[in-house]
C-alpha cells in the first residue's frame, strides 16, 4: 500500500505558513459562532416552551385559562413543543434553499464579503427573535416563523464559504486529517453555545440569545477585516499550481483508484489550458460531477440523524430523565466531543488508506449499534455521557467527513481542474441536500415523540443509518 503524501514529505506542519494557521482559525471560529447561535435555540427549548404557555404564570386556579392564554401562544406545552419542531423544520428548509444559492453566490463574489454579511445579519435576526421579542413581551407565531426563515437563509452563507476558503489554502495531501480536525468547528460551536446558554439561562432565555448574537456579530466584523480568501490575494501560488508538481495529487480519494501516475501528464496539460482563465461551473454541471449526487443523498439521511441530536438532545434529556435544563445542556456536550474525535480520527485513517468510502461504511455500520445502546441508556449521567460520546463518534464523525473533506475532494477532482470556484457550489449542493433531509426529519421527530414516544424516534434513526 502506498503511504499518503503526509508521510512521504514529512509532517503537515512543515508545509504550512502562518497564513495557513490564520485561515484555519478564522474559518474555524467563524462557523463555530454560527453553530453556537443555532445551539442556543435547542438549549433553551424547555424555557421557551414554558414561557409560551399560560401555565408558566398561572398561579391561581380561580382564574380561567383563557385570560392567561390571551397573552401567550399555546394552551399546553405539548402544542408549544410541536411548534418548536416546526420552527426547526422551517429553519432547515430555508437553510437548505439558501445553501444551493449561497454556493453559487460564493463562487462569483468575494467569499469574505459573503461570509461576513451572513454572520452579522444572522446575529441581528437572532437578537430580534430571542431577545427583543421577550423584552417587549411580543409573542407572535407569524413573526417567529418569518424571522427563522430569514435566519436560515443568512446562516446558509457560512458553510460553502468556509469550505471553499479552506479548499483554496489546503491541498489534498493530508486533507482528511486537516479537514477532519477543522470540521470539529460545528461541534465546538455546539459546545460553546451550550456553555454560553447555560451560564446566563438563570437570568432568562433572552440573555442566552443576546450573548451568542453579540459574539457572532463581533466575529463577522473580524472576518471582514482579517480573512484571506486565497493565497493569490497575497501573491502566493495557488493550490492547483503547487499540486501540479506533486505525485498522485489530482485524483480524489473517494474514487478509490490506486495507480494515479499514468494520468499525470493529462492533468498537466489541462492545467496549462485552464489556469489562465478560471471560470465558475454552473449548478447543473456541479450536480453532474461524479459522486456529488450519491454523497448528497447519503448525507441527507446522515444529517437527519445528526441534526436531530443537535436540536433535540437537551430536550430529550430533560423530558425523558427529568434532569434540569442547565444540566442537560452541559451533558449534551459529550455528543459533540465524540463527533470531534470521530471526524479527526476517521479523516486520518482515510488519509492512510487513501480511501474515504470504506471508513464511512464501517462507521455507519457501528453507528447502528451505538444508537441501540444509547436508546437503552439508564438514568445515570455518567453512563449516558459515555454512550452519547460513542454515538457522536460514529454519527458526527462521518457527517463531518462528508460535509468537509469529501466535499472538497468532489469540488477539486480532475474534471474541473482550473475551476476552483466549483468548491462553494459543490459544497452547497451536498450540504443543501443534507439539510432538506434534516428538515423533514425534525418535524417527524416532534410528531413521533408526541404520539409514539422516544423509542420510536430511535427506531427511525436506525432506519436512516441503514
Amino acid at each position: 500500500m502506498a503511504w499518503p503524501n503526509i508521510f512521504q514529505r514529512g509532517t503537515l506542519l512543515s508545509q504550512f505558513s502562518h497564513h495557513h494557521v490564520a485561515v484555519f482559525l478564522l474559518t474555524f471560529f467563524s462557523y463555530s459562532l454560527l453553530h453556537a447561535s443555532r445551539k442556543t435555540f435547542s438549549n433553551v427549548k424547555v424555557s421557551i416552551s414554558k414561557q409560551w404557555t399560560p401555565s408558566a404564570f398561572n398561579k391561581s386556579i380561580e382564574l380561567p385559562v383563557e385570560i392567561w392564554s390571551s397573552n401567550h401562544l399555546f394552551p399546553s406545552t405539548e402544542e408549544a413543543t410541536l411548534f418548536l419542531g416546526t420552527l426547526d423544520t422551517i429553519f432547515l428548509f430555508s437553510y437548505a434553499v439558501g445553501l444551493f444559492v449561497s454556493g453559487i453566490v460564493g463562487d462569483r463574489l468575494n467569499l469574505r464579503w459573503v461570509l461576513s454579511f451572513g454572520m452579522c445579519s444572522s446575529a441581528l435576526v437572532v437578537f430580534v427573535f430571542g431577545t427583543l421579542t421577550e423584552w417587549l413581551h411580543f409573542y407572535n407565531k407569524g413573526l417567529y416563523c418569518s424571522l427563522w426563515i430569514v435566519n436560515g437563509l443568512l446562516q446558509s452563507t457560512g458553510w460553502p464559504c468556509v469550505v471553499a476558503v479552506m479548499g483554496n489554502w489546503f491541498g489534498k495531501a493530508g486533507r482528511g486529517v486537516v479537514f477532519g480536525l477543522w470540521s470539529a468547528c460545528a461541534s465546538v460551536g455546539n459546545i460553546l453555545g451550550a456553555c454560553l446558554a447555560s451560564s446566563v439561562l438563570q437570568y432568562g432565555y433572552e440573555y442566552a440569545f443576546l450573548v451568542t448574537a453579540a459574539v457572532q456579530f463581533a466575529g463577522g466584523i473580524i472576518i471582514f477585516f482579517g480573512l484571506l480568501v486565497s493565497p493569490e490575494e497575497i501573491g502566493l501560488p495557488g493550490i492547483e499550481a503547487k499540486e501540479n508538481f506533486e505525485e498522485d495529487s489530482h485524483r480524489p480519494l473517494i474514487s478509490g483508484a490506486e495507480n494515479e501516475d499514468e494520468a499525470e501528464p493529462n492533468y498537466s496539460i489541462q492545467e496549462d489550458k485552464t489556469i489562465t482563465q478560471v471560470k465558475a461551473i454552473s449548478f447543473y454541471q456541479a450536480c453532474c460531477l461524479p459522486g456529488v449526487i450519491a454523497y448528497s443523498l447519503a448525507y441527507a439521511c446522515l444529517k437527519l440523524v445528526n441534526y436531530s441530536f443537535f436540536f433535540w438532545l437537551p430536550f430529550y434529556l430533560s423530558n425523558n430523565f427529568g434532569w434540569k435544563e442547565a444540566e442537560a445542556d452541559k451533558l449534551s456536550i459529550w455528543y459533540d466531543v465524540g463527533g470531534i474525535i470521530g471526524g479527526t480520527l476517521q479523516g486520518f485513517i482515510s488519509d492512510v488508506l487513501q480511501k474515504r468510502a470504506p471508513v464511512l461504511a464501517l462507521s455507519l455500520l457501528l453507528a447502528v449499534g451505538s444508537l441501540v445502546g444509547y436508546s437503552r441508556s439508564p438514568n445515570d449521567k455518567s453512563i449516558n455521557a459515555l454512550l452519547m460520546a460513542v454515538t457522536g463518534f460514529f454519527i458526527g464523525g462521518p457527517s463531518n467527513m462528508i460535509s468537509s473533506a469529501i466535499s472538497a475532494d468532489l469540488g477539486r477532482q480532475e474534471l474541473i481542474q482550473g475551476s476552483s470556484e466549483a468548491l462553494a457550489t459543490v459544497t452547497g449542493i451536498v450540504d443543501g441536500t443534507g439539510s432538506i433531509g434534516a428538515a423533514v426529519g425534525q418535524y417527524l421527530v416532534s410528531l413521533m415523540q408526541d404520539n409514539l414516544g422516544w423509542m420510536w424516534v430511535f427506531y427511525f434513526f436506525i432506519l436512516m443509518k441503514k
